[in-house]
């Protein structure tokens, strides 16, 4: 019997309940973010990613952060967070700076553009998250989805043996 078929048999499927609550998740996040990007983009001409990453210059001492910073802090891959930057500093929302005393290293720095594009967004889509996410549930259920958030961000930051054994059936 192969491996393949072994491991399908030792799965623990989702129950009903479980199953409607990771499907219920999904579709919350795809739909809020996508309705989220779509006014974003309507309303300021910044895409999400736009968004994410003068959030995060905006909200850092001096506006600036070593680019593997940004990525890690966005949890964007080296390719993607490079092309972003690459269209940004084209319209002038950021910049590239060599890191003094490392030559391979670079910071990415919030202009004046994009400190005036994150302010004029920001509130536009505060109050977008506001309207459709936070008026929406009670002060118990932002409670229980701060809980539950932590606790899967946790999660995800433990190493992981079975993350290793999957990774090892692959090869």
């Amino acid at each position: 019997m192969s491996r393949l078929v072994l491991m399908v048999r030792d799965i623990r499927w989702l129950d009903e309940r479980e199953g409607a609550a990771w499907r219920g998740f999904l579709s919350m996040q795809s739909r809020l973010l996508s309705h989220l990007g779509r006014d974003l983009q309507r309303r300021t001409g910044l895409s999400e990613a736009d968004y994410a990453v003068l959030v995060e210059l905006s909200e850092t001492p001096g506006g600036r952060l070593r680019i593997g910073e940004l990525g890690e802090r966005l949890n964007w891959e080296k390719s993607r967070l490079s092309k972003q930057i690459g269209r940004m500093t084209i319209r002038g929302q950021v910049i590239r700076e060599e890191c003094p005393g490392d030559a391979r290293g670079t910071f990415v720095v919030l202009t004046e553009t994009g400190r005036d594009a994150v302010a004029v967004a920001a509130p536009f889509h505060v109050e977008q998250v506001r309207k459709l996410f936070v008026d929406v549930l009670t002060p118990d259920q932002l409670d229980a989805l701060v809980a539950i958030s932590s606790a899967v961000v946790d999660r995800l930051a433990q190493p992981d043996v079975d993350d290793t054994a999957c990774e090892q059936a692959r090869t």
